[in-house]
Formats: C-alpha cells, structure tokens, sequence
C-alpha cells in the first residue's frame, strides 16, 4: 500500500502572499503525491496486489477556509489530487488491474500541521516573532473576525501558539482514529473515504448547492456543526 500524505498549510492568497510561500504548498501537497506515485508504480505494478491512498481534503471540494477566508494554494493541490485519483483509478483498471486507488477528503483532524507548516514556510515559532510577524499575524486574525484591537503583542504570540496547539488537541478526530477509518474503508472497498462528520456535513452541504457555497454568507461553522439528530 502507498500512502501519499504529505501536506502543509500557505499560500492562502495568490495577491496577499509570496510566490515562494504558494508554490511552496502547492509543490508539496500536489506534487508529493504526484512524485511518489511515479516513484513507487513500478513496485505495485510488480506485485501480486495493491492500493494506492492519497490525501485530498474538504478542500479538495470546498476551496476557501470560510468566508473571508481565501486558501487557494492548499486548496487547489487538493483539487488536483482529488480529480488525479479518481483519473488514476480507470487508469489502473485498464493498465493494471490489480492495483486499487483510493481518495482521502478529511475535515478536522488533529495533527500538527499548524505548527509543521510554519517551520516548513521558515516562520518563527510565537514566542520569536518580531513586530513585523505580529502585525501580519493581527491582520490575519481580523480578516478571521478575531478582536485584534484589543490585543497586545503578547496576547498576539500566545494566540498563535493556542492556535496551533489547539489544532491538535481540540480536533473532533484524531490521527489514530482517521487512519483506522481509512483501513478499514479501503478493506470494504471504497474509493471515496470522508473523514470527520464535519467532512460528511460540508460534502452534503456542498452537493446541495454548490453555487451558493461560495455567495454572500457562504458557508458558516454553525452549518458545519449541525447534525441530523
């Protein structure tokens, strides 16, 4: 089984962000999987049987974080691995038949990747950010609604720091339980594996009316967060 993983966050804007930091997400979330699947055919074809399963995202069906929110690097290498798997998979049933592909959209689930896309982008951890870091971070937390206003520079780091340890922490599903979802989902068969009710949630809500997701409003938490109970 091949498992193409690898992904950070950047990039978010193609105007209010470096051509280095969205190539940067770009090349590792799309071409990851592309190289490594180059790489590593030619084993699978060779075996008896195989799998390949490649990460895509809720943002590889839903391009922005929310509104007022653009993630357009991210976003679009997740397009482009969601639509390459579900390519590569009639591929494989012509060319090699005993090699199955399977696409992985998660929603929330608790890794560093935070924490790890900063390092990757050459960010500074929180507690060595420098004015200039602290104001991009407070413009970047208003455009999210947060009341920067009333925050000091070290309520800035603390939050940056809450943010990515939170991530982890606070997420609804775990790195232990996706990963168990997804074997047991590619031992069942299935090509497409949601992970997360709030994937399940936005795949609904996206399928439901997919020109308005983007609209004025858009697509709020409180969607996200409703349940069928």
């Amino acid at each position: 089984m091949l498992f193409n993983n690898a992904g950070i966050d950047g990039g978010g804007s193609m105007i209010a962000h470096t051509r280095e930091a969205w190539e940067r997400t770009f090349n590792v979330c799309w071409g990851g999987v592309y190289n490594c699947t180059r790489a590593f055919l030619p084993m699978l074809q060779r075996a008896d049987a195989g799998h390949i399963v490649n990460t895509s995202s809720v943002n590889g069906f839903w391009a922005i974080l929310g509104p007022g929110m653009p993630h357009t690097a991210y976003s679009a290498a997740k397009f482009a691995v969601k639509g390459f798997t579900e390519a590569l998979m009639e591929d494989c049933k012509v060319n090699a038949p005993h090699v199955g592909v399977s696409v992985v959209m998660p929603g929330h689930i608790g890794t560093d990747i935070i924490a790890n896309s900063r390092r990757v982008l050459g960010g500074p951890e929180p507690d060595d950010m420098s004015a200039d870091d602290i104001a991009v971070a407070r413009v970047q937390m208003g455009n999210r609604g947060m009341p920067v206003q009333a925050m000091s520079d070290d309520d800035i780091r603390g939050m940056m720091k809450m943010l990515g340890e939170g991530f982890k922490s606070m997420a609804p599903v775990s790195a232990a339980q996706a990963a168990t979802i997804i074997l047991d989902a590619v031992k069942a068969g299935k090509w497409r594996i949601l992970v997360g009710d709030d994937a399940h949630r936005l795949d609904e809500v996206v399928r439901a009316n997919p020109e308005g997701v983007y609209g004025e409003g858009g697509i709020g938490l409180s969607t996200l967060m409703q349940t069928d109970s």
